[in-house]
């Protein structure tokens, strides 16, 4: 019988899913510090994340150099500012742009990768038996998951941001006969240590948001196989919500420092 209030429903089912979550990040915290510390699987687990991710960052960091670069020239040559692209640009993709689209991109490639294979190992009743024999599941495959993504998002946020300046230097150098040398300068002269560290800091949080919801939908999967799809499918959209939630809090952390 369909209930008379849904709004009442979906906002009670979500807010139960915020108290599951958060008893998964608590139970997270307490295995990480406990012995034994399954160190192989996270080294695959980093080659998996990090290594099969790196093109797809590769390539969208590239396009992105480009757009911006095409898109912003115009009307900074309209107002005699096209000297200030490097800067804009460098600014631009380091605070904002390139942990944002990077971690969104990492979303859907790794949170729904992570959700559909835990997921299958639930409904095939692995991680069943892996708990029978004995092994802790959680430490072997949940655990080594977010610590992988926690740690090497970072690494494919400075390529990628990496990449994108190199993208926007190639636009410059045929567009506006600036070379190289003299993008890259300008470009890193107005960088400041304000500009890396928050970016860096959340690019560990958004890691830690991509493996975390992902595992969590995965490990508690249900209702058969086709609870595979709905747990990679709604571990892309939970991950997204929460990257924006990190990333408004992040923004707003780092406006209170600059103020004082």
């Amino acid at each position: 019988m369909a209930s008379r209030f849904p709004i009442v429903d979906s906002t009670t089912s979500f807010l139960i899913e915020i108290g599951e979550l958060s008893r998964f990040t608590g139970r997270f915290f307490k295995e990480v510090f406990k012995a034994p510390f399954e160190f192989k699987e996270l080294l695959r687990q980093c080659y998996n994340v990090g290594n099969r991710s790196l093109v797809l960052v590769g390539v969208t960091g590239f396009i992105l150099g480009l757009v911006l670069t095409m898109q912003t020239r115009p009307t900074l040559v309209e107002f005699g500012a096209a000297s200030w692209m490097p800067r804009m640009v460098s600014v631009s993709i380091v605070r904002e742009l390139g942990p944002m689209i990077t971690a969104l991109i990492c979303a859907g490639r790794i949170a729904s990768g992570i959700g559909a294979e835990l997921g299958s190992m639930r409904v095939t009743e692995q991680i069943d038996a892996m708990e029978v024999s004995g092994t802790n599941p959680f430490k072997y495959l949940v655990v080594t998951r977010i610590v992988a993504t926690t740690l090497m998002l970072p690494l494919l946020v400075i390529i990628g941001d990496a990449i994108a300046l190199y993208g926007s230097a190639l636009i410059e150098y045929f567009r506006g006969e600036v070379s190289f040398q003299l993008y890259f300068y300008k470009a890193f002269d107005s960088l400041e240590f304000g500009d890396l560290l928050p970016a860096t800091i959340k690019s560990f949080f958004f890691g830690f948001a991509i493996g975390l919801v992902g595992c969590f939908k995965g490990y508690y999967c249900k209702k058969g196989t086709v609870g595979v799809g709905v747990a990679a499918n709604t571990a892309v959209v939970f991950t997204s919500m929460l990257l924006f939630v990190f990333d408004f809090i992040a923004v707003f952390i780092t406006d209170i420092f600059y103020e004082l």
